[in-house]
């Protein structure tokens, strides 16, 4: 797995949720998760396509990398962080999304929000 889940800026939440849960319905691909503004869609209970309302192009997509251990997260927040991106998220747990979901998140140089997570305790 190289891509977790990644977040896209809508112009019209409402009007965005009518969209894809039809669009996306003949892929089996439903909404799973709706919290603090964000919505969460996938399969098979794990939402891996997430929008919110937003400026859109405002640098505000979101690409979260899958990685295989805790370990390899806090390894990517030290790269990313030498290799000139800005702190957005120190290495932790984030219990709100589960309780094992562990991440790390950094700006890129053009400010896009880049994460890796590892999902196993």
């Amino acid at each position: 797995m190289i891509l977790d889940h990644m977040t896209i800026t809508v112009s019209d939440f409402e009007r965005a949720k009518r969209f894809y849960q039809q669009a996306l319905e003949p892929l089996g691909i439903t909404m799973i998760a709706e919290y603090d503004g964000y919505a969460g869609m996938g399969k098979d209970g794990r939402p891996q396509f997430w929008f919110a309302q937003g400026n859109v192009g405002a640098h505000r997509t979101h690409i979260a990398f899958g990685a295989e251990s805790r370990a390899a997260v806090d390894a990517f927040h030290r790269a990313a962080l030498a290799a000139g991106g800005t702190d957005n998220g120190a290495p932790g747990l984030r219990e709100i999304y589960h309780p094992t979901y562990y991440g790390a998140f950094v700006l890129d140089p053009d400010g896009y929000n880049v994460e890796a997570v590892c999902h196993s305790g």
